[in-house]
């Protein structure tokens, strides 16, 4: 890990939050039709169950000597979103364009999407499958930060989050998909 990058992302996704606070303008409020909309829906997954399974599927199937990797992998994916969702329902954040936007609403778990912001999940989940496929394929890993930091950003384009959202759940995915592989000795 990181711990420079790690703490940079903190401070960053406070900065953002202070802005955001003080009504910097920060939403795109972008419209987007046709194939780029889908293209960028498409894009916005990676991370989410059927990547993380589909990326598992393959090191199963091609790569037999790296299976050891597969439950670690899982598990760092997985522990990143039951992070976020924790934190989510523990803030309650207005997303962007909506009522209240920005607000931080206080905890509840009853699901309500319109206060469930901050940190973008799919952001973390993102990072979390980078971080542990970066373990297994160090090669590849320019790939994976652009998949990822591909991924985040249009959390940001397709006003889902606000920025320190996006960066907030970079820097949860970040740490948990390190500290979930530093606990299975990968």
């Amino acid at each position: 890990m990181n711990l420079g990058l790690f703490i940079g992302l903190i401070i960053a996704c406070v900065v953002l939050l202070i802005l955001e606070r003080l009504g910097v303008p920060t939403t795109l409020r972008l419209t987007f039709k046709g194939d780029i909309k889908r293209e960028t829906q498409y894009l916005a997954q990676y991370g989410q169950a059927v990547c993380t399974g589909v990326a598992a599927m393959l090191i199963w199937q091609f790569d037999p000597a790296h299976r050891q990797y597969i439950f670690p992998l899982i598990v760092a994916v997985c522990a990143s979103s039951i992070s976020a969702f924790a934190v989510k329902r523990i803030v309650g954040r207005a997303r962007p364009n909506r009522e209240q936007a920005g607000k931080f609403l206080g905890p509840t778990w009853r699901h309500d999407n319109s206060r469930e912001s901050f940190p973008s999940s799919h952001s973390a989940c993102a990072v979390a499958l980078t971080v542990a496929l970066i373990h297994v394929y160090p090669q590849a890993s320019e790939s994976f930060w652009t998949l990822a930091l591909a991924t985040a950003g249009l959390r940001y384009v397709l006003d889902a989050h606000w920025p320190s959202d996006v960066l907030g759940g970079i820097a949860l995915g970040y740490g948990v998909a390190f500290a979930v592989l530093r606990g299975f000795g990968v």
